[in-house]
């Protein structure tokens, strides 16, 4: 080695000399501590979601459900972390490359995010989850009024009527086929004389169809002695 190349050696190693020994020692005693931490493990019930859904489909069913069991294994002091500390597993799946169909979906060390340094996935539970994916469709429904409760004084219903008459719900196709009409929440007529306004919800009895739009209705109801 030339006497130049040496000097640049030496500079480096002696520059800051003991700021670099300070370094090195707090690295160690880090390494040490986490190398002591006995490793455990535990269980997280984590959210799955899903990235890339293309726009033209919809999920119409899926397997088992929402959450999934993930079994991790690292040093106590970060598996202490999970859940605390803004550490917060999900499973996320890339749903970019879906067609209409079947399609099941491995649960493993590709999709788990969030997991920090140390901790590593023993396995999940479900270890797979099936979607059925299909074509999303649209349909204009009636609106159906729901009526509970009996007028007093010899009132009856004579007329309800709802604004929006028809709603729009938007789904998957074969649950979209199913639904004839969508009805209202119960509207209580006990105590109307004449006509009322009442503002609820429609309801839409499929869990995979909502509605385009909001899902309020005005109901007007009249009644009349009879």
């Amino acid at each position: 080695m030339s006497r130049k190349g040496y000097r640049w050696w030496l500079g480096l190693v002696t520059e800051n000399f003991w700021w670099k020994v300070l370094s090195l020692l707090i690295a160690v005693v880090l390494w040490a501590l986490v190398a002591s931490e006995p490793e455990l493990l535990t269980t997280v019930n984590v959210s799955v979601e899903y990235k890339n859904l293309p726009d033209d489909l919809e999920i119409s069913s899926a397997e088992p459900g929402s959450s999934v069991a993930l079994d991790l294994r690292g040093p106590s002091g970060e598996l202490r972390g999970v859940g605390d500390r803004g550490v917060h597993p999900a499973v996320i799946l890339d749903m970019s490359s879906v067609t209409p169909g079947e399609r099941t979906f491995p649960i493993g060390d590709g999709n788990v995010r969030g997991l920090t340094r140390g901790v590593y996935l023993v396995r999940a539970v479900p270890s797979e989850i099936r979607f059925r994916f299909e074509r999303r469709a649209t349909r204009t429904v009636p609106v159906e009024v729901r009526v509970t409760g009996d007028g007093h004084g010899g009132y009856n219903v004579v007329s309800t009527q709802a604004d929006p008459p028809q709603m729009t719900i938007v789904g998957p196709s074969s649950d979209v086929a199913k639904i004839e009409r969508v009805t209202t929440d119960p509207v209580d007529v006990s105590n109307v004389v004449g006509t009322q306004q009442f503002h609820v919800n429609a309801f839409v009895a499929n869990p995979y169809v909502r509605f385009e739009s909001s899902p309020q209705v005005v109901v007007t109801v009249t009644m009349k002695k009879m």
